[in-house]
């Protein structure tokens, strides 16, 4: 078959599924945000002071991994790619852990940066972040590998996460081969630690009826200064 018939193959393919999605009405989905509005005179001048306050807030709103947030990387052809992963700690940056041989890792090897978002549907809020990516200390990443319960450590361990696995039961086996092992034999791997993201760019959404959202957006001035302004919806 040639590269032509594939590619139509798979046009026709999608053209089938959008059918199938209309026949649910997707395009009449929606919601009428009217919980709250967010004006940049209520913005704090310190990004990271305001969004640990939505933090907060999500939070005592009992939302549902309040701490999970969307990282978009790139590879070496600048082709986008997205996961989730959850924050870990918030001081002069967001930081997350993983392992550094996954395709982010490799990803971020290759081009430090990348934008993340933070979504709070029961706030009807969003926050966006873009900066550069840094590894964390081996310090931090011991502390907080080893605060981590004694079976995640063994699945950081066993997963050689991002690569070709043959089955689940060979990962199943490799785990519980590491099961066996006393506590004070597991170390944490050398590719496995943490991430920094310096954020160079915030933006906070809310939701507002009519689809007139509420977006404040922060732009470093120096290194120490923020200014904020509001951005059509």
């Amino acid at each position: 078959m040639s590269i032509k018939r594939k590619a139509t193959d798979r046009i026709a393919g999608s053209t089938y599924i959008c059918h199938m999605l209309e026949n649910k009405k997707l395009q009449n989905l929606r919601e009428n945000y009217m919980r709250a509005s967010f004006d940049e005179n209520d913005a704090n001048p310190d990004p990271f002071v305001q969004f640990n306050k939505w933090l907060t807030q999500a939070l005592a709103a009992e939302v549902p991994e309040p701490n999970a947030f969307s990282i978009a990387t790139s590879d070496a052809h600048n082709r986008p790619n997205v996961r989730t992963v959850l924050l870990k700690g918030l001081d002069a940056g967001l930081v997350f852990y993983t392992n550094y041989d996954s395709e982010k890792g490799k990803e971020i090897q290759g081009n430090p940066y990348a934008a993340v978002s933070f979504l709070w549907l029961e706030l009807e809020r969003q926050v966006r972040v873009r900066g550069k990516v840094v590894k964390v200390s081996e310090k931090e990443s011991d502390e907080y590998f080893y605060s981590r319960p004694f079976e995640s450590q063994l699945g950081a361990i066993a997963s050689s996460q991002s690569q070709l696995l043959e089955s689940r039961e060979h990962l199943e086996n490799v785990y519980a081969g590491l099961l066996q092992k006393s506590p004070s034999d597991i170390k944490r791997p050398n590719n496995w630690g943490g991430y920094r993201i310096l954020p160079e760019y915030f933006e906070f959404w809310q939701g507002r009826p009519s689809r007139l959202h509420d977006r404040i957006a922060y732009e470093p001035i120096n290194t120490r200064d923020w200014r904020h302004f509001r951005l059509y919806p």
